[in-house]
């Protein structure tokens, strides 16, 4: 098969340039984010190749992204197939909009809401309570919400054992650091009135 090789070499290409480009947002997102959007679990951020069918087609930060000394600190470096949990939103997201190719988690407090509504981003909730048995999670949960078009956060209130979480979702990682970086001066200046 003589076009093989060249096929190879694009799709290797093409895992570069997301690694390329997941390890900017990566870097630019810890330089903007508030530490106070880590959650407990950590924070991860992801970006799949085109028609990604498993997490080894979802970059991620390997070991997430933790609060160190009061800032964002990613653990290891951005890998194919690093996160099983934010892949597992990618990919969901894509078979409902094959664009939506990237996704972050973040902390989820009620403020954290407020700001996001304020921005005029588009929302959906869902109940871990009413998780039809055998199903996953994050598959379920980001189904529930895409049922007519994936909306740009998805977050739920926990469940007993389960962190509440915020997930940022868009066609690519800059729009979602872009997304933090509101979040995060938005917080900013609500705790500073605070003070």
């Amino acid at each position: 098969m003589p076009g093989m090789p060249t096929v190879i070499t694009m799709n290797g290409e093409i895992r570069t340039t997301v690694l390329q480009e997941l390890e900017a947002a990566v870097q630019e997102l810890i330089r903007v984010m508030a530490a106070d959007l880590i959650p407990e679990v950590g924070s991860n951020i992801a970006y799949a190749i085109s028609q990604a069918k498993d997490k080894d087609d979802v970059a991620a930060v390997q070991g997430r992204i933790v609060r160190l000394a009061g800032a964002p600190h990613p653990v290891g470096p951005v890998l194919f197939g690093a996160s099983d949990h934010v892949a597992r939103i990618v990919l969901t997201a894509i078979k409902f909009d094959p664009g939506v190719r990237s996704a972050a988690n973040i902390r989820f407090t009620p403020e954290i809401i407020g700001i996001i509504e304020d921005l005029l981003l588009e929302t959906c909730s869902f109940d871990r309570e009413r998780e039809p048995p055998g199903t996953r999670t994050m598959d379920w949960g980001v189904a529930f919400c895409c049922r007519s078009g994936v909306p740009d956060v998805i977050f739920d209130r926990g469940a007993v054992g389960k962190e509440p979480m915020v997930r940022i979702l868009a066609e690519h990682p800059a729009e979602i650091v872009a997304i933090i970086r509101r979040i995060s001066t938005r917080l900013g200046t609500v705790q500073e009135g605070k003070d």
